[in-house]
């Protein structure tokens, strides 16, 4: 635990005001059943979200995430990915579909970089469990492809990527 809590004050395109506090160091005392593969600034310099994901919001974290971050301010570029294909649904569908708590309106990866951050909210558990869900996605790749083909599969394999699990490992 942070020997002081740490406010954040959250001032972006989708978030006005939003205020929440840093209880835990950051990258440690995750939920025992959690164990991202990937931290955020790997996921970033990797690319992922076609690069647009984070282009308005990087004052919230840490310089060193975006440093070598794969990032396209203008608009979502597949190429920009790791496989270089686009994997995400709309906003509008992960909204329609319910994923979205109003805390985290960019979705489960804003959740887990404030939760790598050291922020902890009662969303916790249900963005664990949908963490958890994308390993019937590796379970597939494994089943349909060599080992280390990231030519096989590569939406999938993306997906996989979004959810901070490393796909070059599959």
């Amino acid at each position: 635990m942070r020997s002081k809590p740490v406010k954040v004050v959250v001032n972006d395109r989708m978030q006005k005001g939003y205020v929440y506090h840093l209880t835990e160091p950051e990258g440690r005392n995750f939920h025992p059943e959690f164990n991202p593969e990937l931290t955020p600034k790997e996921m970033l310099e990797l690319g992922v979200f076609g690069g647009k994901y984070m282009t308005d919001c990087q004052a919230e974290f840490p310089r060193s995430w975006f440093r070598h971050a794969r990032l396209s301010p203008e608009r979502k570029d597949p190429k920009i990915n790791l496989l270089g294909v686009d994997a995400s649904l709309p906003l509008s569908e992960w909204e329609r579909k319910g994923w979205i708590n109003p805390a985290d309106p960019r979705g489960w990866f804003q959740w887990y970089c404030r939760y790598y951050m050291g922020r902890r909210i009662e969303d916790d558990s249900r963005q664990i469990s949908r963490w958890k869900a994308i390993r019937r996605h590796i379970a597939a790749v494994k089943k349909n492809c060599p080992k280390g083909d990231l030519n096989c599969r590569r939406k999938q394999r993306q997906a996989i990527l979004h959810w901070a699990y490393d796909p070059r490992k599959i």
